[in-house]
């Protein structure tokens, strides 16, 4: 891998106002998918003090080196790159652990993610959640960004002040994922994901379904495409193909119909699953 040439990656941010919402296990699926489609993609834990994204990527011992010795002149960027061990081309550098956002120099930084897109075709930069110092330093260093919410008020509420602080960014692109979507909630009109995007102001990337099985795999320490074709790893691959330029229908009433299906199966054999 070589750090030579003109950028040719997309560094992009992932980001969410409000805790909970699945914002790290998103940045992990997308980049698994995008890795998995044949792509070099380097998720950026950049949730300083907090580190997670490691564990969720399924690679709970490579943080012995992390971005700050990276930038502290104690590793040189290819030491600290953790390659996954079940899916090629794609690695991890890891956050400190023991430092604060603010300790770190944003123009360094901001240079690392610049070198990094030299030789990737995605930087994947999971920040941490708010507003704060580790969504000022990823955002700075990116040039696109996917604002992670849920169909929850407060949700679409922060999700919203999000979109607006990055708009001032000049990014190139950015995106609405919703995460943890009840398809019942929306069969019956009691969540609207156009309302969401109205309210929000961007365009959908796509919605992930609430999946029981997200939450076994990350407790199995393996990212979720590799737990099987379950309804969230899918609908993460549909949005990592549209990242891919791919023109992949948007969820609209197929997720009502797939709810609506389920609930006659069920009807059909006395409730047995």
């Amino acid at each position: 891998m070589s750090l030579g040439g003109e950028l040719l990656g997309k560094a992009i941010l992932v980001t969410s106002g409000k805790g909970g919402t699945g914002k790290t296990t998103l940045t992990a699926g997308l980049a698994a998918c995008l890795a998995a489609m044949g792509r070099r993609v380097v998720c950026i834990d950049a949730d300083v003090g907090l580190r997670n994204l490691d564990l969720v990527l399924g690679m709970p011992d490579a943080a012995a080196l992390d971005f700050h010795d990276v930038l502290t002149g104690g590793a040189v960027l290819r030491e600290a790159l953790y390659r996954h061990p079940q899916i090629p081309g794609l690695y991890l550098l890891s956050a400190p652990s023991e430092r604060k956002a603010g300790q770190i120099v944003p123009e360094l930084f901001s240079e690392m993610v610049k070198a990094l897109q030299k030789h990737c075709d995605y930087c994947m930069v999971d920040c941490a959640a708010g507003l704060g110092e580790s969504f000022a330093l990823a955002a700075g260093a990116c040039d696109h960004a996917i604002v992670v919410g849920n169909l929850e008020p407060a949700a679409i509420r922060d999700a919203t002040r999000t979109a607006e602080l990055l708009h001032n960014q000049n990014l190139k692109a950015v995106w609405l994922a919703l995460n943890r979507v009840r398809p019942e909630l929306v069969a019956y009109g009691s969540a609207n994901v156009d309302d969401a995007m109205d309210t929000v102001g961007l365009p959908l990337l796509g919605l992930v379904p609430e999946d029981i099985s997200v939450i076994d795999a990350a407790n199995k320490y393996m990212p979720i495409i590799l737990y099987g074709q379950t309804d969230a790893a899918l609908a993460m691959l549909r949005m990592a193909k549209r990242l891919e330029g791919e023109r992949i229908p948007l969820p609209g009433k197929s997720i009502k119909s797939r709810y609506h299906a389920h609930k006659i199966s069920l009807k059909k054999t006395g409730g047995r699953i």
